[in-house]
C-alpha cells in the first residue's frame, strides 16, 4: 500500500482500513479541540476582565493536573484489554477506581489550596461544582478511550464537538466572572458525558462494578503506563517554567507560542501510534501496521513541515509581530517532529508487547535528556537551545529505535 491513494478504489481501501480510519478521526478530534480552545480563550479575553481570565485559567489548569494524576494508566489499559476481556467490566473498573482517586485528589486540593495556590482560595466557595466538573471530565475522557478501543473514533470526535458547546455557554455566564468561564467548560463536560453514555450503551457496553481480577491483572500494565506517561508529559509543563527562570518572560512567551504551533505536527505521529496500539491490541499484524503507520506519518508530516517553513512567519505574524522572532525556533522544533515520530512508534510497539520495562526506561531517558540538554543548551544558544535539545534528545532515541526495529523486523 502506498503512502497516498492513487485511485478511487485505493482511496476507499484507506477509508475502511481500521488503522487509517481511527487515525483520521483522532487527528481531526485533536485539531477541533485545539480550534475550540483557541476561540474559547479569545472570546473569554474579549468579554471577561483580565483578572477573571487569569483565575479561570488557573482553575482549569489545576483540574487538568488532577485529571492527569488520577488516570493511573487505566486509559491505556482500556485499549490494551478491551479486545480480550469483558468490556463493561474493564471500563467500569477503570472509571470507578479513577473517579474515587480523582475525588480524593480534588478534595485534598481544595482543602490545601491556601498552601499551594492562595490566589485560588475562592475555589472553596464552589467546591461541589469543582468536584462535579472534575468527575464529569474524568469519566468522559475514559469513555473517549473506550470509543478509540472499540475502533469507533467517530464518537470520540463527536465528544470534541460537544465540548465545543462551551462557546455557546461562555457569554451568557459573563455575570459570574471567573466562575462563568470555568462553568461554561464544566457544563460542556456534562453535556458530552450524557451523550457519551448514551452512545456507549448503543455500542453494547453497560458500566459494571469493580472487577478485582482485572484490577490485579492490569495493575502492572496500568502502573507502567502511568509512570511512563508522567515522564513524557512532564517536560511540556516544566520547560516553560525553565525558560522563564533562565531567559525571562519574553523568551518564555516565544517558546510557548512556538511549541503550541509545532504541537499540530506532533499530533500526526501521536494519532497514528494510538491507532497502532489499538490494532496491535486487537491482534493485528504488528510489522505490517508499523510500516503502514510510518508511511502514513511521513506522508503527512513532510508536507506539513514544508508548509510550516513556508508560512511560519505569516502564522507568527497573525499572533503578534513580537512573536515573529520565534520563527527559527519553530523551524528547529518542526525538524524534531521527524525524530519524535520514531520514539512514538517504539512506545506503541512496547505497549502492544507488554514491554513495560523498556517503556519506562525510554520515557525516563527522554525526560532526563530533554530537560538536561535544554538547560545547558539554553545557556549557550538562548531560546534556540531548547529547540536543539528537542532534536538532540529525539535524534538519539530515534537512532536506538530504528536500530531496534531493523534488527527485529529486517535482520
Amino acid at each position: 500500500m502506498h503512502a497516498f491513494p492513487k485511485s478511487p478504489v485505493e482511496l476507499k481501501t484507506y477509508l475502511v482500513d481500521p488503522l487509517y480510519r481511527n487515525t483520521f478521526f483522532i487527528i481531526i478530534t485533536s485539531i477541533s479541540s485545539a480550534g475550540f480552545g483557541f476561540v474559547f480563550w479569545m472570546l473569554a479575553a474579549r468579554f471577561y476582565p483580565q483578572e477573571d481570565v487569569g483565575v479561570a485559567t488557573a482553575l482549569i489548569s489545576s483540574m487538568g493536573m488532577l485529571i492527569l494524576l488520577s488516570k493511573l494508566g487505566f486509559d491505556q489499559s482500556i485499549i490494551r484489554f478491551f479486545p480480550t476481556r469483558d468490556k463493561s467490566r474493564v471500563l467500569g473498573t477503570a472509571i470507578i477506581v479513577t473517579t474515587l482517586f480523582g475525588f480524593v485528589l480534588g478534595v485534598l486540593f481544595i482543602a490545601t489550596v491556601d498552601i499551594w495556590s492562595p490566589g485560588l482560595h475562592q475555589v472553596k466557595d464552589y467546591a461541589l461544582l469543582y468536584i462535579a466538573f472534575l468527575i464529569a471530565n474524568s469519566v468522559t475522557a475514559f469513555i473517549g478511550a473506550a470509543f478509540i478501543a472499540l475502533r469507533k473514533s467517530e464518537f470520540y470526535f463527536l465528544q470534541s464537538l460537544l465540548f465545543g458547546s462551551r462557546l455557546l455557554i461562555l457569554i451568557p455566564l459573563v455575570f459570574l466572572g471567573a466562575l462563568g468561564i470555568f462553568s461554561s467548560l464544566g457544563l460542556s463536560f456534562i453535556i458530552a458525558l450524557i451523550v457519551s453514555v448514551f452512545l456507549l450503551y448503543r455500542s453494547g457496553i453497560r458500566l459494571s462494578g469493580v472487577d478485582r481480577e482485572f484490577l490485579l491483572d492490569s495493575f502492572r500494565f496500568s502502573a507502567g503506563n502511568y509512570v511512563s506517561g508522567l515522564f513524557i508529559a512532564a517536560p511540556s509543563t516544566i520547560l516553560p517554567i525553565l525558560v522563564l527562570n533562565i531567559l525571562g518572560a519574553e523568551q518564555a512567551a516565544q517558546y510557548f507560542i512556538a511549541y503550541a504551533i509545532v504541537m499540530f505536527l506532533f499530533l500526526i505521529p501521536t494519532s497514528f501510534t494510538t491507532s497502532l496500539f489499538v490494532e496491535g491490541s486487537h491482534g493485528g499484524a504488528l510489522k505490517r501496521n508499523v510500516l503502514k503507520s510510518l508511511a502514513g506519518i511521513f506522508a503527512l508530516l513532510v508536507p506539513a513541515v514544508v508548509a510550516l517553513f513556508l508560512f511560519g512567519e505569516y502564522i507568527l505574524g497573525l499572533i503578534g509581530p513580537d512573536y515573529v522572532a520565534g520563527l527559527e525556533l519553530v523551524k528547529v522544533l518542526a525538524i524534531s517532529s521527524f525524530f519524535f515520530s520514531f520514539s512514538e512508534v517504539f512506545i506503541a510497539i512496547k505497549k502492544v508487547q507488554y514491554g513495560l520495562k523498556s517503556l519506562i526506561v525510554i520515557s525516563a531517558i527522554i525526560f532526563i535528556l530533554l530537560l538536561g540538554s535544554s538547560y545547558f543548551l539554553m545557556l549557550q544558544f538562548g531560546i534556540l537551545g531548547v529547540g536543539y535539545a528537542w532534536i538532540l534528545t529525539y535524534a538519539l532515541i530515534g537512532i536506538v529505535v530504528v536500530l531496534s526495529m531493523v534488527r527485529r523486523y529486517v535482520l
